[in-house]
């Protein structure tokens, strides 16, 4: 379920340990609206961003209004990392442009497994020109793994970017194959 919200919210966060590194994430009580790698150079930029675009506030505490969310985005990726999730059912909030919002939807159609070209994620928003724009929103994903920008490769097989580094791209789609598990 995908959420749209500017009214003001009480910001929950949570440190989740993944096989990939040690990750933060941030929910209001509408769903998770932030999922990035611990030692990005930019997290704080971008969850105080993420935060400032609807109009949050942090608040320490377990009853805080996102806890559950933040509780099952932690079990469902647990079940992902084991291999025993494909999909994942945590609400999510995205906000971004128009154009950002169309192409982390069009992130989540792609299913477990496989991969797009960024070129085939452009032409499914309804835009085939626009495929550096969907590799730049793409970049921007504030929800990885949950929103599987890391499913999207280049057309000629090679793996693309991905702000997370390439080894956890790699991983990501070694854990979809079932070549680690």
């Amino acid at each position: 379920m995908i959420e749209y919200s500017m009214q003001r919210q009480i910001i929950s966060t949570k440190e989740i340990v993944t096989p990939i590194g040690q990750m933060l994430a941030a929910a209001t009580e509408e769903g998770v609206f932030f999922l990035g790698y611990a030692e990005s150079l930019t997290l704080g930029f971008d969850l105080k961003k993420a935060a400032a675009e609807l109009e949050g506030s942090f608040k320490k505490g377990k009853d805080d209004a996102g806890e559950r969310h933040l509780l099952k985005l932690d079990t469902e990726l647990k079940e992902y990392f084991e291999g025993n999730r494909r999909q994942f059912t945590v609400p999510v909030i995205l906000s971004g442009t128009d154009f950002q919002k169309k192409a982390w939807e069009t992130l989540m159609k792609i299913p477990y497994g496989k991969t797009w070209s960024y070129s085939r994620q452009a032409a499914e928003i309804g835009n085939p020109k626009a495929v550096r724009a969907v590799g730049s929103a793409n970049g921007k994903n504030r929800i990885v793994i949950v929103i599987p920008c890391h499913r999207v490769i280049a057309k000629r097989k090679g793996l693309g970017g991905y702000t997370g580094g390439l080894w956890r791209k790699e991983y990501l789609l070694k854990l979809e194959e079932g070549t680690i598990t």
